[in-house]
């Protein structure tokens, strides 16, 4: 059978897997790639599930948007934590997870062809899930500290561009975006008629007193703002699979037949297990961000000695450091070095967009504290080692 051509050909392939092998063909590899936590969902998500199976019609689809307890639950978080008030102009949809959100947004705003802004570095499953609706990724570069810069997003708008990313706090950099930065931004999607789409799934992982702002709180930016959600760094909730996005009223139709022909409803197991959770609230995240502190406190003490090696942005958000690496050496074969010399594992730049020279991502999130700090010390070595041999 011939080579059929397909859209995927123009989507990068994953490096999460990639990397994942890598570290099974060398055991014994500490893992500073993956971003999730290291604590499991609290015990109501857990407890919840048994209310999901009392009731034998549980089995069956349920409402395409998610069940109306846990939205109405949503709602009552959003309003409380985030001052976004869900009217009639404003619609809350639960999704299997905040990646699931993000195409869900793409394919409602857009039509092949059509730009979608992201800033550099960008989440890898942005650019893909752009490519994958047969849109353009148009790249917007951050400053030095990895902060937005709202005059070259304006500068790169089109007459094709339908929408503006932004993700704070970030990944891959962990930076936190500022209230007025992000009003900024938010203030050229009005001005141009375009949807400003904002990632908050790190909402709660902030240090030193800063704090994450949603735009979906701008009085009057209802018609045009766009918030996704996830549990599954909060709550230790990656493979539950649930996330959820607050969007316009009027794209609210064209949601619902996307997800109703991808997913038909979101898992109404996991949409209980999200009851329990919640339930519980923020301060069962913030009990563990102590620990997650401390592991962050390791890290970036461990990387000052780097600092004649690599340059390390100020992050006070999620759990990721992003290093740029003083060498000529390609970033791919440099996470291979490591992983098979140092036995420590970091994902490349070249996957968040980063090609301008040889950057790495390193999560602390998974790893309790003795376990981060012996990979981070592999890292630092690794990093040493492979400039005294070049």
């Amino acid at each position: 059978m011939p080579r059929l051509n397909s859209r995927m050909e123009a989507v990068q392939s994953p490096i999460i897997p990639v990397v994942g092998q890598l570290i099974l063909q060398n055991p014994g590899t500490i893992s500073l790639g993956q971003g999730v936590v290291f604590y499991p969902p609290p015990d109501e998500a857990i407890v919840a599930i048994s209310q999901f199976l009392a009731d034998t019609e549980n089995h069956k689809y349920k409402a395409v948007p998610g069940i109306p307890s846990l939205l109405a639950t949503l709602e009552e978080k959003l309003k409380i934590e985030n001052r976004i008030t869900i009217h009639p102009n404003r619609a809350v949809v639960v999704t299997a997870g905040g990646n699931m959100a993000f195409m869900n947004a793409i394919l409602a705003i857009t039509s092949p062809g059509e730009e979608i802004i992201i800033n550099t570095p960008y989440y890898f499953n942005h650019e893909m899930a752009i490519r994958m609706a047969g849109c353009q990724p148009i790249l917007v570069n951050t400053d030095l500290n990895y902060q937005l810069c709202p005059d070259a997003i304006e500068a790169a708008i089109t007459d094709k561009t339908k929408a503006v990313v932004t993700i704070s706090p970030n990944n891959p950099t962990g930076v936190v975006y500022p209230q007025f930065s992000l009003e900024r931004v938010n203030d050229i999607c009005r001005k141009h008629g375009i949807y400003h789409i904002h990632d908050e799934a790190y909402e709660y992982f902030t240090y030193n007193g800063v704090e994450s702002f949603s735009p979906c709180s701008i009085p009057e930016s209802e018609n045009y703002t766009i918030s996704l959600y996830s549990l599954s760094k909060a709550y230790g909730f990656a493979s539950w699979r649930i996330g959820y996005m607050v969007i316009p009223e009027h794209l609210l139709e064209a949601v619902k037949k996307i997800q109703d022909t991808i997913l038909i409803c979101p898992p109404v197991i996991s949409q209980y297990a999200a009851l329990g959770a919640l339930k519980v609230g923020v301060t069962y995240c913030k009990k563990h961000l102590q620990d997650l502190m401390a592991v962050r406190e390791v890290v970036l003490i461990s990387l000052k000695s780097l600092e004649n090696l690599c340059t390390v942005a100020a992050a006070d958000g999620a759990f990721y450091c992003f290093l740029k690496v003083h060498t000529d050496m390609n970033d791919f074969e440099l996470v291979k070095t490591l992983i098979e010399r140092y036995k420590v594992a970091v994902l490349p730049g070249m996957t968040f967009g980063m090609t301008d020279g040889c950057y790495i991502r390193l999560a602390y999130g998974a790893l309790k504290k003795e376990t981060a700090t012996a990979g981070i010390e592999r890292l630092v070595e690794g990093i040493k080692q492979i400039f005294q041999e070049e």
